[in-house]
């Protein structure tokens, strides 16, 4: 049995929602047992992108610019032209995705990298979103520690044993802050 067939997310951590004003923010953190270059390069580089992300890149992302991210997972791919707007390697990466800004934070601390990612996202997406990055989070960990075992993206992730109950906690976990999401 490979690590996939075995996979079942943990529970719901390491997870905040903001509001400011009508915009909501999505802010994940984990902390990864490598260094900020390395996870820069699999939050830049299109290969180690396939690897985990929920889109494919057609360029690195590693510099400022113009470039297509394609939704995975999805009966019909969404292509976004994206522009990355920072790129301040290995600490700072910003760009949209669909309507939405992403920016990525690592610093380095005592054994790797805490990796926060703040997402601005629709009020009634978050819990569904953190349980979503969450997975991705996890498939990123084994993917840097050797153990890669493919993205789990789209109506896949949604079928995972545990994705119903991790949805659940982040829903109920926001229920009582600004974010409420569904």
């Amino acid at each position: 049995m490979s690590t996939r067939e075995h996979y079942v997310p943990g529970p719901a951590n390491g997870a905040d929602v903001r509001k400011s004003g009508e915009q909501w923010t999505l802010v994940l953190v984990r902390d990864l047992a490598h260094p900020p270059a390395v996870v820069w390069q699999a939050l830049t580089d299109p290969e180690q992108l396939r690897q985990w992300a929920p889109f494919d890149a057609d360029r690195n992302l590693g510099t400022a610019g113009t470039a297509r991210l394609s939704t995975v997972g999805t009966l019909q791919p969404h292509v976004t032209e994206t522009t990355i707007t920072r790129a301040d390697a290995p600490s700072v990466l910003e760009y949209n995705w669909g309507g939405q800004e992403l920016r990525w934070e690592l610093k380095p601390v005592k054994g790797g990298t805490r990796l926060t990612l703040w997402h601005n996202i629709d009020r009634n997406f978050i819990a569904m979103g953190a349980a979503g990055w969450h997975v991705c989070f996890d498939v990123l960990q084994h993917f840097l520690d050797g153990k890669p075992m493919g993205r789990i993206v789209g109506p896949e992730v949604m079928k995972l044993a545990g994705w119903q109950r991790l949805n659940q906690e982040y829903a109920a976990q926001f229920a009582g802050s600004a974010g409420g999401g569904k």
